[in-house]
């Protein structure tokens, strides 16, 4: 199980390893840098890897100041797929990633560290 141990603007550390640019956590591995193809907007495109691996819960960080945006429409689509989406500036999708592995669900996190 990846741990974040701790998150602040532009820099996460998960199980002990620190990392400067945004990522998808999955209980096994963490990809590093995750670029998508509007970095403000969120796209199913960016998604392939949490499809693929369906989590039950996918929580999405915003960034710092919560910039990111997630169309409704991309919600909705995930849900249809059967995965739990969760959108929140990222301070409180650590928490909340935190939480619900401490509860033992598998759970997937991507995260955007800046703005």
């Amino acid at each position: 199980m990846q741990i974040i141990e701790h998150y602040s603007f532009g820099d996460i550390k998960i199980n002990g390893k620190s990392f400067s640019n945004d990522v998808i956590i999955f209980p096994e591995e963490v990809l590093p840098s995750w670029w998508r193809k509007e970095g403000h907007n969120l796209h199913m495109e960016d998604l392939h890897e949490v499809i693929n691996r369906k989590p039950e819960f996918f929580i999405v960080g915003t960034g710092y100041n919560g910039v990111m945006r997630v169309p409704k429409n991309l919600i909705v689509q995930l849900e249809e797929l059967g995965i739990k989406i969760t959108v929140m500036k990222s301070v409180d999708a650590v928490k909340e990633y935190n939480k619900l592995v401490k509860e033992g669900k598998r759970v997937a996190a991507g995260l955007h560290l800046t703005c």
